[in-house]
C-alpha cells in the first residue's frame, strides 16, 4: 500500500494542462486537473480564469476514489492515480454525479479496476449503465446512508439533487470533517493554490458560477444546506476551483443568502414521488424536465421520507402540485398525502400520475378530493400499467410542459405587452416561410409548426431552426438526432397549419388523420408538403427563450417544381 505522504510533484503537460496532488486531510489526497486555458463551459458559460476538475482519494482499511476527471486529462490522470495506489486494491468509486467533466474517465477506471464497486444515487447508477456499456458492481445510496472505510473514515451521503445534475450526492468523511460536494460551492478558477487563502481573488468567480449554475436551482441549494447543518465540516472539497477551508462559513452563508433572495421570485412546482417504489423516480424526472422548460422551478420530494413540516411549507409556497401515487402500504407517504390535501388551495394547479409499482394508491379518489378543493387539473391522470416505454416518458415530459406553460401564462402575456409598440411592429415585418418539423426517435414521434427557419451554410448544406424552449419536440432535436423539414405550399397549407397549431394532450398522436410516409432517416414526411429535407442536428446554441438548432441536410425532394413556399407575415414581432 502506497503511503499517502509520498506524493508526486506537480506534473505539467503542453497546452496548459497540469496536474496537482495535495494531501488535504488524514489519508486523503486531492487530485486536481488544472485546465488553465479553457475559455468556455457549456455553450453560454464564458470563463476568464480557466477551471479545474477535482478528484479525491480516501485510504482507510478500504480505499475510495471520489469522482474522476475530464476525458482530456485521460493519460495524465491515470498516470497520477496509478502512482498513488495500486488500482487492483481500489474498493469503491464514488460518483458525485455523472456529468462528463467528473465521470469522463469512469470507463477507463473500471477497465483498470474491474473489482471496484461504484457508489452513487439510484439515478447516477442508471446513467452510468447507459454510459459505460459494461457490467460493474454497484451500491445505490440515499440520504443518510453510511459506508465504513475503516481507520475512522465513516462516510455519510447527503442527497443534493439538481446541484446542478439530477443525480448529485455529497459525501462527508467524519474523520477528516471534509464534505465532498462536486459542483456545489465550486467555481471555474484555475490556480496552483489548493485552498481559498485569498477570497478577494476568487469572489467574482464564485458569484458568477453561482449565478450560472446554482441560481436556477436555488430551492435545491437551500435543501442541501439544511441537510448539511448537522455535519461538523472543516473543509468543502469542491469539484471545480479551490477547496474551501479558510472562509468556509462565509461562502456557505453567501449561498444561503443568494438562494433565499432567488426563491422569492420563483414560480414553484412541488413534485412528490416515491423514489424506491415502482418507476416513480423515472416518471417524476421526466415530468420535471418538461416543467423546467418553461423556467419554472421544480422541487422533488420523496413521499416516503418527507417530514410533515417540510411538506406543509413547500405546498404553501407552490403554484403547482404533481403527485406520483405511492404504495398503499407506505404509512409515511399516506401521512404526507394528508398534509398535502390540508395545505392545498384553489389557486393551485395539480397533476397526478401512477408509478407502476403494482400496489399504487388509487388515483381517482385523490383526484376527486383535489377537485372538491377547487384546484385546476394541469393534465389528465397518467396511468402506468407496464414498465415505462419511451412513449410513456415522452407523455410525462409533455405533461410537465403543459403545467409549466399554464403557470407561466400570465408572465408570457406580460412580456408580450411590455415590448415597445413601434419595435414590435418593425420586428413583425420580418417575413418567413411556413414549415412543419417532424421528428422520430426510438418509439417517439412529434411535430411542430415552424416559421423561423433559414439556410445557414452551403458547404456542407445546412439549415438553422429556432425552437422555443417550451416546445415538447425540443427533446428530439439534440445533437445526432434526425428530423424532416417539411416545406408547406402556397395556397395549400391551411389544413396542415390548423392541425399542427392545435393543442395536443400529453401523449397524443400528432399525426392522427395526416397522411405520411417514412423517410430514409425514419422520420415522417408529410405527403401534402411541397418539399422536404432530411436533416441531422450537429450544433445547438442557447438563445434566450429559444434554441438555435443547426443541422446538416442530407437529402431532399420537391413535389411540385412550379409551386411556391407558403409565406407567413406577422403583425408584431414579440409572439408567434
Amino acid at each position: 500500500m502506497l503511503a499517502l505522504t509520498s506524493l508526486p510533484e506537480n506534473t505539467k503537460l503542453p497546452g496548459r494542462l497540469t496536474m496537482q496532488t495535495v494531501e488535504i486531510g488524514t489519508e486523503t489526497v486531492a487530485i486536481r486537473s488544472l485546465d488553465w486555458d479553457r475559455d468556455r463551459f457549456d455553450i453560454e458559460f464564458g470563463l476568464q480564469n480557466g477551471t479545474t476538475y477535482n478528484s479525491f482519494l480516501i485510504q482507510g482499511e478500504k480505499t475510495a476514489l471520489v469522482d474522476t476527471s475530464h476525458r482530456k486529462f485521460q493519460q495524465l490522470y491515470l498516470d497520477v492515480l496509478n502512482g498513488l495506489i495500486d488500482l487492483s486494491t481500489l474498493d469503491y468509486l464514488i460518483i458525485s454525479h455523472t456529468e462528463p467533466d467528473h465521470s469522463g474517465l469512469v470507463k477507463e477506471v473500471l477497465q483498470l479496476a474491474p473489482q471496484v464497486t461504484v457508489v452513487g444515487a439510484k439515478v447516477a447508477i442508471q446513467f452510468l449503465e447507459n454510459m459505460v456499456h459494461q457490467p460493474f458492481p454497484s451500491l445505490i445510496v440515499k440520504n443518510g446512508d453510511r459506508l465504513d472505510l475503516g481507520n475512522g473514515h465513516q462516510l455519510e451521503f447527503v442527497s443534493a439533487p439538481n446541484l446542478h445534475w439530477p443525480d448529485t450526492i455529497f459525501t462527508y468523511d467524519a474523520k477528516t470533517r471534509i464534505l465532498f460536494t462536486c459542483d456545489a460551492f465550486g467555481m471555474h478558477y484555475c490556480d496552483d493554490r489548493t485552498f481559498d487563502e485569498d477570497p478577494d481573488l476568487i469572489e467574482a468567480d464564485f458569484k458568477y458560477y453561482y449565478d450560472c449554475l446554482m441560481a436556477p436551482n436555488a430551492r435545491s441549494v437551500l435543501s442541501a444546506i439544511k441537510r448539511m447543518e448537522k455535519l461538523d465540516i472543516c473543509t468543502i472539497a469542491t469539484g471545480h476551483g479551490p477547496l474551501l477551508q479558510h472562509h468556509l462559513s462565509d461562502w456557505v452563508n453567501r449561498y444561503q443568502q443568494w438562494s433565499q433572495e432567488q426563491t422569492k421570485v420563483d414560480t414553484l412546482v412541488a413534485l412528490f414521488y416515491s423514489e424506491d417504489y415502482g418507476y416513480s423516480d423515472r416518471l417524476a424526472r421526466a415530468i420535471a424536465h418538461g416543467i423546467t422548460r418553461n423556467g419554472v422551478v421544480v422541487e422533488l420530494v420523496d413521499l416516503s421520507t418527507a417530514e410533515p413540516q417540510e411538506v406543509r411549507e413547500l405546498v404553501n409556497q407552490a403554484a403547482g402540485l404533481v403527485i406520483g401515487m405511492p404504495s398503499q402500504s407506505d404509512r409515511n407517504a399516506h401521512a404526507a398525502l394528508s398534509t398535502i390535501l390540508a395545505a392545498a388551495h384553489n389557486k393551485q394547479t395539480v397533476g397526478l400520475f401512477e408509478t407502476g409499482g403494482g400496489e399504487d394508491e388509487p388515483i381517482y379518489p385523490l383526484r376527486n378530493k383535489f377537485q372538491e378543493i377547487g384546484l385546476t387539473e394541469a393534465f389528465p391522470p397518467i396511468l402506468v400499467k407496464e414498465p415505462p416505454t419511451q412513449i410513456i416518458e415522452q407523455m410525462c415530459d409533455e405533461a410537465g410542459t403543459d403545467i409549466g406553460q399554464w403557470l407561466t401564462r400570465d408572465r408570457t402575456i406580460k412580456q408580450i405587452k411590455a415590448l415597445d409598440n413601434n419595435l414590435e411592429r418593425a420586428l413583425g415585418r420580418l417575413s418567413s416561410g411556413l414549415y412543419i418539423i417532424t421528428a422520430h426517435k426510438g418509439d417517439v414521434s412529434s411535430a411542430m409548426l415552424a416559421s423561423w427557419v433559414m439556410q445557414a451554410s452551403m458547404n456542407p448544406l445546412g439549415v438553422a431552426i429556432a425552437v422555443a424552449k417550451d416546445r415538447a419536440i425540443e427533446s428530439l432535436l439534440h445533437i445526432g438526432d434526425r428530423f424532416i423539414l417539411n416545406v408547406l405550399e402556397e395556397n395549400n397549407y391551411q389544413s396542415l397549419m390548423k392541425h399542427f397549431l392545435k393543442r395536443f394532450s400529453p401523449g397524443a398522436d400528432r399525426f392522427a388523420g395526416i397522411k405520411t410516409y417514412a423517410a430514409n432517416n425514419g422520420c415522417p414526411i408529410l405527403a401534402d408538403a411541397l418539399a422536404y429535407m432530411e436533416c441531422e442536428v450537429t450544433t445547438r446554441m442557447e438563445c434566450s427563450d429559444h434554441w438555435i438548432i443547426y443541422s446538416n441536410v442530407h437529402t431532399g425532394r420537391v413535389a411540385k417544381l412550379d409551386s411556391l413556399t407558403a409565406v407567413h407575415h406577422r403583425k408584431v414581432g414579440n409572439h408567434y
